[in-house]
């Protein structure tokens, strides 16, 4: 593969799509966080990625340790930047966990290009299948970061800091086994651990979006009914 390609690639299969669906999300919430913090923890997510995706590349071979370990190091570099005072207890911490998770999947990219390179000398191929994966860990993190900075919001970090990881560990399977079988013979493997990983991202993305970030517009709406009763009273 083209040495040029790398850094493209990590811009156009990583980050960009992370963007459209920060825009995409954050439609309903308009309000509800600042532009700043927002921009803040996507790139703070984006570099924390690359510390995990790091961390990574050394314990792949090691398929248990990484299945349960790195569950535990991803979701607690999420945690650990979400549980600050300033969010705690705060509704906008749900959507600053969905622009960290964003930033963090799209760190991978580049180093799935990297794992996967040896698949088949088209590049137009091995893109379109980085692309797709990508897409898959980037909805993964951005559903599991906004599920984590709820459960700070809701004061019940440790159960849904366990449950984040919990719901990791067959995504770790599933990405472990994605780049175990990268290989020309295994071609039809490689595609469906794939199309496992973007399907698995959809529905955990899916549910927290659809399921647990509008709690905090109902919940946020009930606080401020109950203020304007106050003041009437």
């Amino acid at each position: 593969m083209n040495d040029f390609i790398l850094p493209q690639a990590s811009l156009f299969l990583g980050i960009i799509p992370a963007l459209i669906l920060l825009y995409i999300s954050l439609k309903e919430y308009e309000g509800y966080y600042k532009d700043k913090t927002v921009f803040l923890t996507f790139v703070i997510g984006i570099i924390l990625g690359f510390v995990a995706a790091f961390v990574q590349s050394f314990t792949i071979a090691g398929v248990i340790i990484y299945i349960i370990l790195l569950a535990f190091f991803d979701q607690l570099l999420k945690t650990i930047v979400l549980n600050i005072g300033r969010f705690q207890k705060k509704g906008e911490t749900t959507i600053y966990g969905l622009t960290l998770g964003l930033g963090f999947g799209s760190a991978f990219t580049p180093f799935l290009i990297i794992a996967v390179s040896s698949l088949i000398t088209s590049d137009i191929y091995v893109l379109s299948l980085i692309a797709i994966g990508s897409l898959g860990i980037i909805l993964f993190h951005g559903g599991t970061g906004a599920y984590i900075g709820y459960g700070i919001y809701a004061g019940k970090l440790t159960k849904f800091l366990l449950t984040a990881i919990i719901v990791q560990l067959p995504f770790n399977l599933l990405l472990g086994l994605a780049i175990i079988y990268s290989k020309p013979e295994t071609l039809n493997e490689q595609i469906g651990f794939v199309a496992g990983l973007v399907i698995y991202g959809v529905i955990v993305f899916w549910y927290v979006l659809k399921k647990i970030m509008p709690r905090i517009l109902s919940q946020s709406q009930i606080k401020k009914r109950s203020k304007k009763e106050v003041e009437v009273k």
